[in-house]
């Protein structure tokens, strides 16, 4: 793979959007002049490349490998000029890839730099649903952010979510405990990925991720998991935000702070309602 990344994308995503842009001078965020905050993760789903991170000429990532997911951090909300490197190259060569990432107050998102379809690497912003999950329930969303076609998920060998396309996403709520799920190519038994098993527990919202190359037989399952949305009378909450995060992460944002770890395993039977579907 190329360590020049072509990503040109400008994301929005829900009314707390992120927004994504070519890089522009550097327009630096002073905390005195505004004291909202935004909520920001990073998924790394680009296999093969291990990436420095600078924000505004400070590294905040080193080493930062494929297949991992950042704890989620408290930012003012501003703007933050972010620079990408391959690990070792920064901060005076040119970056692999180079944006402006605008934070409003209030966001909580994801950003997800990932394959497309067809291979090409970009990046997605994903707004994270932290509402309240009803008592007794947990909230499970897939990311389809691999280059590979659409598929189905499957609970017990039943689909849950169908014909989900690369970036897109489908949520659902379900009944907290054990889930056992597969991807396979949509419309067939052809096994991409899993199966997985979940522990999806009460008052969570748990982000799948499918990602990687179906080409490259490196397709695999990555779980970002936010805590502190339970419904009473068992509610207990993290700030009122969702900020807590259960992932095999690197914790390596070093000028931010980051919420929480907590790890999270799987297993299961998926029950109940379908709430939301795909993200256009």
């Amino acid at each position: 793979m190329t360590s020049r990344l072509p990503l040109a994308i400008a994301a929005t995503a829900g009314t707390c959007a992120l927004a994504l842009g070519v890089t522009a001078p550097a327009l630096a965020t002073d905390a005195s002049d505004n004291q909202d905050k935004g909520m920001v993760s990073v998924f790394h789903g680009v296999p093969g490349l291990t990436v420095d991170v600078y924000a505004n000429g400070d590294e905040l990532l080193s080493d930062f490998k494929p297949g991992t997911v950042t704890a989620p951090q408290s930012l003012d909300a501003g703007t933050y000029d972010i620079q990408v490197f391959e690990a070792g190259k920064g901060p005076d060569g040119t970056p692999a890839i180079a944006k402006k990432i605008e934070v409003p107050a209030g966001a909580n998102a994801t950003v997800a730099a990932h394959l497309a379809a067809d291979g090409r690497p970009e990046l997605t912003a994903f707004v994270n649903d932290v509402s309240n999950v009803p008592a007794g329930e947990a909230r499970l969303t897939v990311r389809h952010v691999a280059a590979a076609p659409a598929v189905d998920v499957r609970a017990g060998g039943q689909p849950v979510f169908k014909g989900l396309e690369n970036p897109k996403e489908a949520t659902t709520e379900v009944e907290a405990g054990t889930l056992s799920a597969d991807v396979v190519l949509a419309g067939t038994d052809t096994v991409a990925i899993g199966p997985a098993d979940l522990n999806l527990k009460e008052g969570t919202s748990n982000v799948v991720y499918a990602w990687g190359s179906a080409d490259d037989k490196n397709l695999a399952l990555k779980t970002q998991t936010l805590t502190g949305m339970e419904s009473a009378p068992n509610a207990v909450h993290a700030g009122g935000n969702g900020a807590a995060l259960a992932v095999n992460s690197s914790d390596q944002w070093l000028a931010w702070a980051a919420v929480g770890a907590v790890s999270l395993t799987v297993a299961g039977v998926l029950t109940a309602r379908q709430l939301a579907g795909r993200r256009g």
